[in-house]
């Protein structure tokens, strides 16, 4: 077990190569956001509805927040939304594009 003093002044990659692990909390999450947002893609529900955008509203103020299709689309290495949304309908080329993303994809 690596133990490291609190005093000591390592960066998180430092301490992730000493300890020979790589980062695995980013690929889980998103890996769960893909299989969630294929799932609700399937149904033309609220879910559905809300994720795309297509619900009337006012945003709140200050800064835009990172939708969660933005974060896919660049963990997934999509060119487009639409890319992105079409793939979701076939449910083999969305496994495959988690199963590579899960393999290849960035935080």
């Amino acid at each position: 077990m690596l133990r490291i003093s609190w005093t000591e002044r390592k960066s998180n990659e430092t301490v992730l190569i000493e300890a020979n692990s790589r980062r695995s909390l980013i690929k889980t999450i998103r890996k769960r956001q893909a299989t969630f947002l294929g799932h609700v893609m399937q149904r033309e529900k609220l879910e559905h509805l809300i994720t795309t955008g297509k619900l009337d509203g006012k945003r709140g103020r200050g800064k835009q927040r990172e939708k969660m299709m933005d974060g896919l689309k660049r963990w997934l290495g999509s060119g487009s939304s639409t890319e992105t949304m079409t793939a979701m309908g076939h449910r083999e080329l969305w496994r495959n594009m988690i199963a590579d993303a899960s393999k290849h994809g960035t935080g």
